[in-house]
């Protein structure tokens, strides 16, 4: 079978973390045989914390979220309602081996879309992630197998973010967590930072989504809307 040249968005609405997880090992083995092409899986978490390889020195066991142990990098932090969720399941090409551009790519796919809110997303030196000012809003911490990427970006939207008191997110004091709700008007939901991830992630990777379909035509040539449409 060979892979789609286009990327795949699965939007998955809430889900279980194990569940997603174990989504993601299927398309990581499915993408490195070739048999798929890059796959954008967006999701929005039942509560969990998960803890990266640079966790392990933290005590979770007080909290009553559950808690994965995943191989990614990173430390611990929390997923949940409100925080939009993306795991690029990519293939990296020759060109693009190299795992800390990967990650600044990741980041700069979110800058973009702060961007979009006229709000400036800035880096720091020791660690992923994305800031505003001196908060984050984006935690960022991947896994690679046969140089097909998972794991990936959780975004705070319209986080509450009371969730993070209680352990150290990614190593950090709980009050520099942030939410983009607190600094732009957002509509409910997740949808437009969603629709604004797969945009800018086919921007700085390269990447095309398939083509609209043409509306099917009926036989009498006119397109699908009625035409008388009734009134009342």
């Amino acid at each position: 079978m060979s892979a789609s040249p286009y990327l795949e968005v699965r939007r998955l609405g809430r889900t279980d973390y194990a569940d997603t997880l174990a989504l993601q090992e299927e398309l990581v083995e499915t993408r490195a045989k070739g048999e798929i092409g890059d796959v954008l899986v967006l999701t929005e978490h039942e509560p969990v914390l998960t803890v990266g390889r640079g966790g392990a020195n933290q005590d979770l066991s007080a909290l009553e979220t559950p808690v994965h142990e995943v191989g990614r990098g990173g430390e611990a932090t929390w997923h949940g309602p409100g925080q939009v969720v993306a795991y690029p399941i990519l293939h990296l090409g020759e060109e693009r081996r190299d795992l800390h551009r990967y990650l600044r790519d990741l980041e700069e796919v979110v800058i973009r879309i702060l961007d979009e809110f006229q709000l400036e997303g800035i880096r720091r030196e020791e660690g992923t992630g994305v800031w505003i000012g001196e908060h984050k809003i984006c935690s960022v911490g991947v896994g690679v197998r046969h140089w097909v990427t998972f794991h990936g970006v959780a975004i705070n939207v319209h986080t509450d973010l009371e969730v993070f008191s209680g352990f150290r997110p990614c190593g950090l004091d709980p009050e520099v967590m942030t939410r983009l709700a607190d600094h732009a008007d957002l509509p409910e939901g997740n949808l437009l930072v969603e629709v604004l991830f797969v945009k800018h992630l086919c921007e700085v990777f390269g990447l095309e989504l398939p083509p609209v379909p043409e509306p099917e035509v009926p036989d009498d040539g006119f397109p699908g809307l009625p035409l008388h449409p009734s009134s009342q």
